[in-house]
């Protein structure tokens, strides 16, 4: 009898190599998840007052494993940005005076950053990422796993729509502009950058998907500075917030300062508290 492999065209040994690939994948990823979930059971046992020692016995582990354990694999904060290869889908903006006269959607410089932190972020947690421009009118595609979305309903009108989900905060317009609104207060936040200040805020949350079978992580300043705050202050507080919320839906609104000159941001903080939601 012939061997199967050595009767297969090289196409079809193309393919089945393309199939292992996709499936070694898979496991892996799953591998990971398991190993994350794993090391956050530990971290929650360890908190409640057992020891490694105890862990170890009833799992049938060496105490020495359960401490490699915990100091190895994938940071349970990782599963704040998602699970596989995240997508940043970004509202982009017509550039103009184009000699072809064709419009074509760019991102801001601000934007720009917010991604490359985030995607530098991801990589820190073993998460790789990638971004996609949504150009007008800024129909973004909401209901897929692993995705992020940065940049305001200004650009991004159906996401707007979402944020009405969020019963703490959100977004607001009038005839002064853009606003951010801190409805358990009754505060309103406009930006100081309306009025010269190198300061803006930002919106960062979890949102429900439209299909309802998953959520998506948003950040969104009133202005392009505020987006990359956004980005600014999870890089910096990723872990501290996952403590905080762990897999629930939740929201803040942050303040930033940035340079005048380069747009680069010095400083993120809080500007409410981080708002659990409710049933979620």
């Amino acid at each position: 009898m012939p061997d199967p492999q050595e009767a297969a065209t090289p196409q079809d040994r193309l393919e089945r190599a393309r199939k292992i690939n996709s499936l070694i994948d898979d496991h892996q990823m799953t591998i990971a998840e398991l190993s994350r979930e794993r090391r956050e059971i530990f971290e929650g046992l360890l908190h409640e007052g057992m020891t490694q020692l105890q862990i170890a016995e009833a799992l049938g582990m060496s105490r020495s494993r359960v401490s490699q354990l915990l100091s190895a694999g994938v940071r349970p904060e990782r599963a704040l940005l998602g699970s596989g290869k995240l997508t940043v889908a970004i509202g982009g903006k017509h550039e103009t005076g184009r000699a072809d006269g064709k419009p074509l959607a760019v991102l801001s410089a601000e934007a720009l950053a917010a991604y490359d932190r985030i995607a530098e972020l991801a990589r820190s947690v073993g998460l790789s990422a990638d971004h996609e421009i949504v150009p007008p009118p800024g129909m973004v595609k909401l209901n897929r796993p692993n995705l992020i979305v940065l940049t305001s309903p200004r650009l991004l009108p159906f996401v707007g729509q979402v944020l009405e989900a969020d019963e703490h905060l959100g977004f607001a317009v009038d005839e002064r502009g853009w606003y951010l609104i801190d409805k358990n207060a009754g505060k309103e936040y406009r930006s100081p950058s309306d009025n010269g200040e190198p300061t803006d805020f930002a919106y960062i949350g979890r949102l429900p998907r439209p299909d309802g079978k998953g959520t998506f992580l948003y950040l969104a300043g009133i202005h392009g500075p505020g987006t990359a705050g956004a980005a600014h202050y999870l890089e910096g507080h990723l872990a501290k917030i996952y403590r905080e919320v762990r897999g629930r839906r939740w929201s803040a609104l942050i303040a930033c300062r940035f340079d005048p000159a380069s747009r680069q941001i010095i400083a993120s903080e809080l500007l409410t508290p981080i708002y659990r939601h409710e049933g979620a």
